[in-house]
This record gives C-alpha cells, structure tokens and sequence, in this order.
C-alpha cells in the first residue's frame, strides 16, 4: 500500500491525519508543500486542489482529514494491499449528511464517491444514492457496509438496494 500525505506545518488537519494513519499502523510518506514547490505542484496536478492536507491512498484522492473516506480507501485495499473485495464507493452515515443534503432517508449509507471501474460503479451506484440494504441485510450506516464487503468473496454477486430520487432501487454488484 502507498499512501502520501501533502501538508503544511501549520495545518491542524493535517497532523490529524498524519496522527490517524499512525494511531491505524499506516506507513506513509509526508510531503510538506511549503518546503518544496514540486510537492505544491504535484499536489495540485493530482487533486485539483491547493489546500491541505491531500491524501492519495493507492491512487485514490482524499481532499481534507475526511475519516470515513479515508477509513474506506484503506479498507477497499486491505493493510497488506491484499486482493480482497472491495466497494469502490465512499460512504458516510446517512444519519450524519441527511438534512446537508436533503435525503428523505435518516438511515442508510450515503455514497459520496464511486471509483470509476469499481464494483460499485459497475453496479450502477451513484454519488448522492443511500444504500439502505446489501446481501439480504439491513444497512443502517457506513461501517454496516464495510463490514458486509468485509465478507464478500471475489467474483461473488450480491443485491444492493439504494435510495435514489425518492423511490428504492435494487441493483446487483459483482465483487
């Protein structure tokens, strides 16, 4: 596993972040953008963005000390970058973001960013969905999901129901 943490010295949340990964075991390699102007750069080629901290977990982009995406990128990779399934989407606590976004739905996992090519996208899931159900089972948040993906064997099929623009959607992701 690769993980690179963009930060300056003054920034909070970046020593959040860098206190995460170590707190979890996480080796990662720290690039102070105020030290060097190629790190600056870099990290915004990479992320469109010019604030810090920026993560990039195996080629994912993490903008802010965004625990649940981070948790997630780490998790979808496994700690030794085994191959297990994984989801491709980052998801929150519908619970948390419901009234931010105007959901309709207070329990459930939002889906605040599917991978290209993933399982997750495959399937048809989309940013701004809740997954309200996964393999039978009642998803009442995020860690609901993970823990469900945690057990999912490769190539196995399972149903999806998401909340989608007011009505419930059943879809089928292949891991």
């Amino acid at each position: 596993m690769e993980v690179v943490v963009y930060t300056t010295p003054t920034c909070p949340y970046c020593r959040q972040a860098k206190e995460f990964l170590r707190q979890k075991g996480i080796p990662f390699v720290e690039k102070d953008v105020t030290s060097n102007p190629a790190y600056a750069q870099e990290m915004i080629q990479v992320s469109g963005q010019r604030g810090v901290p920026v993560l990039i977990i195996n080629g994912q982009v993490i903008v802010g000390f965004n625990r649940p995406l981070i948790e997630q990128a780490l998790a979808s990779v496994g700690t030794a970058g085994e191959g297990r399934p994984r989801l491709g989407a980052a998801v929150a606590d519908a619970a948390k973001v419901a009234a931010k976004y105007g959901l309709g739905v207070y329990q459930g996992a939002y889906v605040g960013q599917v991978t290209p090519g993933s399982p997750a996208d495959r399937a048809g899931i989309r940013v701004g969905d809740v997954i309200l159900g996964m393999a039978g089972y009642s998803i009442q948040n995020a860690d609901d999901v993970q823990h469900l993906v945690e057990r999912m064997a490769p190539g196995q099929s399972v149903p999806v129901v998401v909340w989608r623009d007011g009505r419930q959607i059943q879809l089928e992701v292949r891991f």
